[in-house]
Order: C-alpha cells, then structure tokens, then sequence
C-alpha cells in the first residue's frame, strides 16, 4: 500500500516518467465484479429493513470495499499488465466474486464461503505482493507488515463465520477495524516496526482515477436498479413514470455534486501535497462513506419505483432520507480535503433532509423521493454559484 520515495526499479512495478499513470484493462475488468457486489448490497439491504439489517450490510459493505481499496493500492504501484500481477488480479476477481455471490447468505448459511473467499483474497494477494519484493526493498517491509494484519483480520474473519448471529457480527467488526485502521498507524507491529505516510510515494493521477471509477460504478448500479424495477413492473402509470423521473434526476444531481466541482481538482491535492500518502489513504476512507450513501440512495429509488404512493413505513423513511445525506456528508468532506473547507452548502442539505422527517410520516414515496431530489439539486447550484464567482474574482 506504499512505497519510499527512492523506490528501486523492479520489473513488476509501474514505470513512472512523471506523467498520470493511466488505468489498464485489466483494473477495469477487475471492477466488473465490483458492479455485482455493489448489487448485492443493495438487496441485501433492501430485504432487510431493520437495524440488525443495516448492521450486517454496513459490515459486508467495508469489507466489499477494503478488498478493492487494497487491489487500487497494489496497482497504483505494481504494473498489471505484467503477467504475474495480471494473473494476481485475475485471481483475486475469482475470488471477489465468490465473496459477492454469498453477500446475501453471509449471515446465514454462506458466512464460512464469504469469509473464506474473502480472507484468501486479501492474505493471498499481499503474501504473493511480499514475496516478489527482495528483502532489501523499500517495499518489502511495508507489505510484511500489511500482511501480518490481514492474517490477524483473517482470523476475525473465520472464526466470526464459524460463531452464529450477534457473534458473528461482532468478530466481523473486529476484522474490519483490523485492517481499516491499521493503516492509519502504518501497519505498526511489534519487531517490524511501522510505516510512514511520508514514505507512500503514490501516483496521484492513478488513485484519483480509480476512486472516480468506483463512483460511476456505484452510480451506474444505482441507474441498473431503477431500470430492473421498471422492468419487472406490470403497468407503466404516470404515477410510476413521474417515479422513475424523481429518481433519475436525483441519481444525475449525485452525479454533479461529484463531477461537477471537484473530480478534477482531487489529482493535484494528492500531487501537490506534501504528504500524498496520508491524502490518498483519506480519499479511500471518504469514498467508503460517499459511496455507502449510493447504495442506500440506490434502496430508496427502489422503493420509491415499486410503491410510489405508499405511506412509507418509518425504516422507509430513514432509508429515503439517509441515502442522500450520507452521500452529501461524505461528499462535504471529499471537498474539505481538496479545497480545505468544510461547504456549506453540503451541511444546508444534509440539515434540510434532516428536517424533512417529521415531513416525511405525512407524505408518500413519490413526495420524498422529489423532496430529496429537489435537495440535492439546490446543493448544487449553491455549489456552482460560488465556483463561477471564485472563477470570475481569479479572472479580475
């Protein structure tokens, strides 16, 4: 996940001549399973509306999340498209998509296939990472560290699958943690010592690029989702049809509120920076929070489809309110990292959807889903009045 700033040449790693580093066919291969897995979730939730519910996707969701986030930082250094790191990959999207096709039974019957597969996926990949590396290499201490914390987490993992309902769930936690906090204390364990942020010399253009991806694979899910509903529903009312609307134009305000603004100014934080590493290992943890709010959004669209003038019952409605909030929090903090303020204007939403509950229990599907439509949109011009006035203070 890092690497020293005077890294010697290896043949595995990616050549870098100063210029962005562009995403290869093989990482774009890679993310297909991704789309599955973000489905996944989705139903997995979907099917249960209760706290337990959430507790359980929330879970699986890190973990469907670290097993990517842990792939983009091998990649942003090792070049995949050598075969043995081509055949890593390949190996670790077989993997990856056992995982994702026993999400639903994860907390059932399937939670050893689920924590198998996922173990194997992150021990093997950084045990066969260390083993290419040379004692002597930069790199090589790094990923002996990472790999003894993925082996801790691993047997979190598997004993959790092998324990049964609350157990479960607390030993998962627990793996979790191992492996998302860790590296914020540069993988310290006793006799190896820990790494440095400083030393994670990453490619800035390259991680940037792949967060971005993951963006649009959540959100195409999201438009994958609404289309399926639409789909399997019998007769197409102007009720539906103004549904399908709300939902499409909230999904394209979540796309704006990402890509209008700020994608493009994200690569030179991280070049720019004097501590790239510590930017680049933000950026993973804020895009688990950014993208968590597209999969609850991507429930709530399903939802509003399927009934669009129900009266949404209370885990409904915390399901239609929080998606956009969780997405708009995250997002506010994406920007704090790139421009070094907290917006405003993200904060005003996410306080508006807050304000809509008591709003909500009088109100059907379809009027929530516009409420928090119209919501997002207002961030967004708010966003883009301020950006065209800081463009025309710079150009007077």
């Amino acid at each position: 996940m890092s690497g020293a700033s005077q890294t010697p040449s290896h043949p595995l790693l990616r050549h870098r001549d100063g210029h962005h580093a562009r995403v290869t066919y093989e990482e774009l291969f890679f993310d297909l399973v991704y789309v599955f897995a973000v489905t996944q979730l989705s139903h997995k939730l979907l099917t249960s509306l209760t706290l337990v519910g959430a507790i359980e996707t929330l879970i699986l969701w890190f973990a469907v999340w670290l097993g990517w986030q842990y792939t983009c930082w091998v990649t942003n250094w090792f070049d995949p498209e050598t075969p043995r790191i081509r055949g890593m990959i390949f190996a670790t999207m077989l993997l990856g998509l056992v995982m994702a096709a026993s999400i639903p039974l994860a907390f059932s019957d399937r939670g050893l296939i689920f924590a198998c597969a996922y173990a194997t996926m992150q021990v093997g990949r950084t045990a066969f990472i260390a083993l290419q590396l040379p004692v002597g290499h930069p790199l090589a201490l790094n990923y002996r560290r990472m790999l003894g914390w993925v082996s801790i987490a691993a047997v979190f993992w598997i004993a959790g699958a092998l324990a049964r309902d609350e157990t479960r769930a607390l030993l998962w936690l627990a793996a979790v943690l191992c492996e998302y906090i860790s590296p914020m204390f540069g993988f310290a364990l006793p006799g190896l010592g820990r790494s440095r942020t400083q030393e994670w010399t990453i490619e800035g253009g390259h991680l940037t690029e792949r967060c971005q991806l993951f963006v649009i694979v959540a959100l195409g899910e999201t438009v994958l989702a609404s289309g399926a509903t639409l789909s399997s529903t019998d007769i197409w009312t102007p009720a539906v049809l103004q549904a399908l609307l709300s939902t499409f134009v909230g999904i394209l305000a979540m796309w704006w509120l990402y890509f209008g603004t700020s994608s493009k100014d994200a690569m030179a934080a991280i070049t720019h920076s004097k501590d790239p590493g510590r930017i680049g290992a933000y950026f993973h943890y804020i895009h688990a929070i950014l993208i968590a709010g597209v999969i609850v959004t991507a429930v709530g669209n399903d939802l509003v489809l399927a009934h669009p003038y129900a009266q949404p019952t209370f885990s409904q409605i915390v399901v239609l309110l929080s998606g956009p909030a969780i997405y708009l929090l995250g997002s506010a903090i994406y920007k704090k990292i790139v421009y070094g303020v907290l917006p405003r204007s993200h904060m005003a939403g996410v306080l508006i959807l807050l304000a809509l509950l008591p709003v909500a229990f009088a109100a059907n599907m379809s009027l929530i889903g516009w409420l928090t439509t119209v919501t997002l949109l207002v961030v967004n011009f708010w966003d883009m009045y301020l950006l065209r006035g800081r463009q025309r203070k710079e150009q007077t």
